[in-house]
């Protein structure tokens, strides 16, 4: 079970070219994938496990725009109390410009960031 304090905006940014190759979940297939690939994929993954009220995925810039991507950014927030108004302000934020293609599958971007309460994230 995910924590539920957590919100997730997972950005993408589907101007950077290049691709990696990465399975989509630990132990999957490795595919060859493009920064719309990725946007389309995480959101089939969000959808799949139910987080689509805690987790959004957007397009926009994800930093690193000098260099090939794909490159993704997550800001993590603090969900606000029932019966108050949700804020934009980030407690923190994990970026993975350039470094997407290190790790072990496209699913830890939201794995490692919407932890279950007891347990460390992954890396």
């Amino acid at each position: 079970m995910p924590d539920p304090d957590r919100l997730l905006a997972i950005t993408v940014c589907v101007r950077e070219p290049g691709t990696v190759r990465l399975p989509v979940a630990p132990g999957g297939p490795t595919l060859r994938l493009d920064a719309r690939a990725i946007l389309a994929r995480l959101q089939a993954l969000i959808h799949e496990r139910g987080l689509d009220d805690r987790v959004r995925v957007r397009e926009g810039c994800a930093g690193g725009c000098s260099g090939r991507g794909p490159n993704v950014t997550v800001e993590i927030y603090a969900r606000a109390p029932e019966g108050h108004r949700q804020d934009r302000v980030a407690i923190a934020w994990k970026t993975y410009v350039y470094s997407i293609g290190t790790l072990e599958a496209l699913s830890t971007i939201i794995d490692a960031n919407v932890r279950t309460p007891g347990t460390r994230p992954a890396r």
